[in-house]
């Protein structure tokens, strides 16, 4: 149990002490035995040889836009304005997560894409299976053909010929295909392709999904960056005008009213350039969203954690290799390629058939000797013909074309066998470069507040200091920049919070969180609850310290 509470103090950042506790030897030496690599189970046999896309594991996209929103739905596919009052921005439209969430799913145009592939892919499974049936052919040379003809001859040695016919043909064609050695592999590859496409439908929902999330994530920190913005530039502008008034009363110098001008314009370059990012943001989010060409979105709500990751790293790694469909996808490609060197062998296999073939005609008028007024057009003939047979061939040497194809069919079975030991790997530290990530957030989150808090006393103590005639400006300025700093990089800080959670959430398919209440600074600067000398491993703070508390009391 003290190691069960360990591993999850160490996800949710806080245990009761303040300090992860230590293992044991025994226990260290138990978790730190080398694994025989040779053991591990085969990708093939976990998930098998054609593993199915399981639209169970992921919730769908959403078909129907909610009333509010639905006149936010995209424009049509192949809509282009040519005005500026078409682009021109009428709405600014706040949006919540959730509603961001939604209109992706229903407006984006690569979701939709990726849907037609499997739809595609489903109509070309279905033509590979058509093999299976025969086929009907129905020709005619003559529908109808009108056949005239004049011959002339020495009288010597015969008489002229003279014809009026027409004359209608038909031919019904049966076939199939009673051996057909490349039907059965053609029609396993078709259908591995079209689990494949599945498989890429769900990666595109997640991949549409997470970057909904950063997208929204980014523009509330271009907002927070806005907000901070402004308020230095607010608090620059009165410690300039304090400046100005001290330097008017002839107890301040020159140098203290330029040193607040140009922190009041630095402040103003920064706002300048965070107002760009806003509307960059915006307008990213738009592009996500496919919005229409007249609404820029805005962020309804502030940056706040969105949750707590309650899983451990190691729970979180295999997550990630039983639900990444990109690992199914090279599965299905390892069938993909075994089929098609089937089918190759296929071409110097023998082929038998069954031919069924049935042919009408009808000709009326005559060829006459006397007379081209003695063709009588009423005259009629008429047959009918029916063929059954079994048809065989069988190329019996082509230079070796299939033989080679075969071979490379195989080794790109083999590649596929290699690009999943690399994505194996990939997948692995992604995940570990998230859960770090946002194991780094939590702690910055904490030490960014605690940086607030104090740089923001600082400043009301420097200023109170001026006032009092015992310091200069410069502590003014220096402490203003400070703040600033400190709170941009406390927005960061829960940015990469929340972006390091979602990539999670994408990496692992892991979509269960712990709900965080909102964060806000308090109005007191807090103590580290740590040694003053840290000694690893360091203890990790929660951005949701009541939901990891009730965590690591139910672990007990």
């Amino acid at each position: 149990m003290r190691r069960i509470t360990a591993v999850l103090c160490l996800v949710a950042g806080v245990t009761s002490t303040g300090i992860l506790p230590a293992l044991s030897d025994d226990a260290f030496q138990a978790d730190s035995a080398l694994i025989d690599q040779a053991t591990l189970p085969d990708a093939i046999d976990l998930k098998g040889a054609r593993p199915k896309a399981d639209s169970s594991l992921l919730a769908p996209a959403l078909d129907v836009l909610p009333l509010p929103l639905a006149p936010l739905a995209a424009p049509a596919s192949l809509g282009l304005p040519d005005a500026s009052s078409q682009v021109r921005i009428h709405e600014l439209r706040p949006l919540t997560l959730e509603e961001a969430i939604q209109l992706a799913e229903f407006n984006s145009p690569k979701l939709k894409a990726a849907a037609s592939q499997v739809d595609q892919a489903k109509s070309a499974l279905r033509a590979a299976i058509s093999a299976w049936y025969p086929t009907v052919d129905l020709s005619s040379s003559g529908l109808p053909e009108y056949f005239a003809s004049n011959s002339y001859r020495n009288p010597d040695f015969g008489s002229d010929q003279f014809a009026r016919q027409w004359k209608v043909n038909g031919v019904v064609k049966v076939s199939w295909d009673l051996i057909n050695p490349a039907r059965v592999p053609q029609i396993a590859a078709a259908r591995d392709r079209y689990e494949r496409a599945g498989h890429a439908y769900s990666i595109a929902l997640r991949d549409l999904r997470l970057g909904a999330q950063t997208a929204y994530f980014d523009l509330q920190r271009a907002d927070a960056g806005v907000r901070i913005g402004q308020d230095s530039v607010k608090a620059s502008l009165v410690s300039y005008r304090d400046a100005r008034a001290r330097f008017n009363a002839g107890v301040n110098t020159k140098l203290d009213v330029l040193e607040a001008e140009t922190q009041l314009a630095r402040d103003r370059d920064t706002l300048t350039t965070n107002l760009r990012d806003q509307d960059e943001q915006r307008r990213n989010l738009a592009r996500v969203l496919d919005l229409p060409q007249d609404v820029t979105p805005t962020a309804a709500t502030p940056a706040r954690p969105s949750g707590l990751w309650k899983r451990s790293l190691q729970e979180s790694i295999t997550a990630a290799y039983n639900y990444r469909e990109e690992l199914d996808q090279l599965l299905l490609d390892i069938s993909i390629n075994n089929s098609q060197a089937n089918a190759s062998l296929a071409a110097v296999q023998p082929v038998l058939s069954f031919v069924n073939t049935t042919s009408l005609s009808r000709t009326e008028g005559q060829t006459l000797q006397s007379s081209l007024n003695n063709v009588d057009m009423s005259d009629f003939t008429y047959g009918v013909q029916n063929s059954t047979a079994l048809t065989a061939s069988w190329r019996i040497f082509d230079g070796g074309r299939a033989r080679a194809e075969y071979r490379r069919s195989k080794q790109a079975a083999e590649q596929s066998r290699f690009d999943l030991a690399d994505l194996r790997d990939q997948i692995r530290f992604e995940v570990e470069q998230s859960f770090f990530g946002l194991r780094a957030a939590i702690q910055r989150i904490e030490t960014t507040a605690i940086e607030v808090l104090s740089s923001k006393e600082s400043l009301r103590l420097s200023r109170l200091r001026v006032q009092a005639g015992v310091g200069v400006q410069r502590e003014v300025v220096n402490n203003q920049r400070d703040v600033t700093q400190a709170e941009l990089k406390y927005a960061r800080a829960i940015n990469s919070y929340n972006s390091n959670l979602a990539l999670l959430q994408r990496r692992t398919g892991l979509d269960a969180l712990v709900a965080c209440n909102a964060v806000s600074l308090p109005s007191t600067k807090l103590e580290l609850d740590q040694p003053l000398i840290p000694i690893e491993p360091t203890p990790l703070k929660s951005a949701c310290p009541s939901v990891a508390t009730r965590l690591v009391g139910q672990s007990n």
